[in-house]
């Protein structure tokens, strides 16, 4: 039968008509587009020169453990529970001893201010604005005092990496506690500077080098040189200022040497919380966890040390059912997501740390973009909850979620 056709009547279209008001803050527009972290790359990729960008985004030798802990997210199964109300969520407890309104928290990141010249200021206010902690690295281009004058409110973590010069590290670690810092991280897994291929071939150094590839990197991204060019020069704000290569800097300044041992020596000297970083075994997390710690961060720093690194994410069921009364448990590499964080929770994680995400943001659009990734990542936490049936973190459980594993030990 043939459709019978008709003259729409104008009553009729004008409600169907609506013209979307102009958003004349080009930042803005340019975040409100931004749905996923992933999409705050694209961004990010499309306004940061090569070196600063693939400081951020890079790993170490082939890159196959930032793939890898990405992969391990991807490849989980959620189990969701129907019929509760979740009409109300509530995505906050308490971390380390103080409360957190999400379940995760600013990675620390050095050299921050090279990717947007907002830097560690930036992440700060965003952090406290949304309830969630700060961490500060040794490397952070931004001093101790300096983020706290600027941002008073907020709970802010310091995160170490020891020096063979022992008095220097503990004169950072004193004036991380009279700043009001309340919790250190210790970081462990850099005895020696991974091989982070991307930054040796781009040449990235301190502060960039004007090389003539860099210069004409720089004709598609005049912004960020002229932040670059009209700010503070960049330098590792709580340390000396050092002319050569990222790699070449670290080197001369980690410890080889640290062990077990050391722990208690900077335990006995900080007065707040203590949290390890970069543990990768099961034996290594009951180790530092005899020795008394407050927590440990199962992580293999993003990748950026030691590739093809166990998955932090896939060793933390283990660490938690074993080590979870005695301990508090933090996660971190390869979160994307907020599903990634629920996920982690579920199977144990306390807190997570995002690094890359909240650095995405921070290139996309400084402030304002550290604000969007949050946002992003909480929103997702939330739907997450509400979809899996439960209305707060506690509720939360290893019945939850199912790892799939594409890779297995050989047998």
């Amino acid at each position: 039968m043939a459709i019978k056709r008709r003259v729409p009547r104008i009553r009729e279209l004008a409600p169907l008509i609506q013209f979307k008001r102009p958003q004349f803050d080009r930042i803005k527009r340019r975040l409100d587009a931004a749905l996923t972290i992933e999409d705050l790359r694209r961004i990010a990729r499309r306004r940061t020169p090569k070196a600063a960008f693939d400081y951020t985004d890079g790993a170490a030798e082939d890159e196959l453990s930032i793939e890898r802990a990405r992969q391990a997210f991807r490849d989980i199964e959620f189990h969701p529970t129907i019929l509760r109300d979740v009409t109300h969520v509530s995505t906050g407890w308490n971390v380390l001893g103080q409360p957190v309104a999400m379940p995760f928290g600013i990675a620390p990141t050095g050299f921050t201010r090279l990717m947007q010249t907002e830097g560690e200021i930036a992440g700060a206010r965003a952090a406290a604005a949304a309830g969630i902690p700060f961490s500060l690295s040794t490397l952070a281009t931004c001093a101790i005092e300096e983020l706290t004058t600027a941002v008073p409110q907020g709970r802010k973590w310091f995160q170490l990496y020891m020096w063979r010069d022992r008095d220097r590290s503990m004169a950072l670690v004193k004036r991380a506690a009279d700043a009001g810092f309340d919790t250190m991280l210790v970081t462990v897994d850099v005895p020696v500077a991974g091989a982070r291929l991307r930054d040796v071939r781009n040449g990235m150094s301190i502060p960039p080098a004007l090389r003539l590839r860099t210069v004409l990197d720089a004709l598609p991204h005049p912004h960020w040189w002229f932040d670059l060019l009209t700010t503070e020069p960049l330098a590792f704000a709580s340390l000396d200022r050092w002319s050569g290569t990222v790699g070449e800097y670290l080197n001369t300044m980690f410890d080889p040497s640290v062990t077990f041992d050391d722990l208690v020596w900077i335990k006995s000297q900080w007065p707040g919380k203590l949290v390890v970083k970069g543990i990768q075994t099961f034996d290594d997390a009951r180790a530092v966890v005899e020795r008394g710690v407050d927590g440990v961060v199962l992580s293999n720093h993003g990748g950026r040390q030691l590739d093809r690194a166990p998955v932090p994410f896939h060793l933390l069921p283990s660490v938690a059912r074993e080590l979870g009364n005695d301990t508090e448990i933090l996660l971190d590499t390869g979160i994307m997501s907020g599903a990634d964080i629920v996920a982690a929770v579920a199977l144990g994680a306390r807190c997570t740390l995002v690094g890359r995400a909240y650095l995405y943001g921070l290139m996309a659009g400084g402030e304002a973009g550290v604000r969007r990734a949050i946002e992003i990542l909480a929103t997702g936490v939330t739907r997450t909850m509400r979809l899996l049936g439960v209305s707060c973190l506690e509720e939360l459980s290893p019945k939850h979620v199912t790892q799939l594993r594409r890779l297995g030990p050989m047998p």
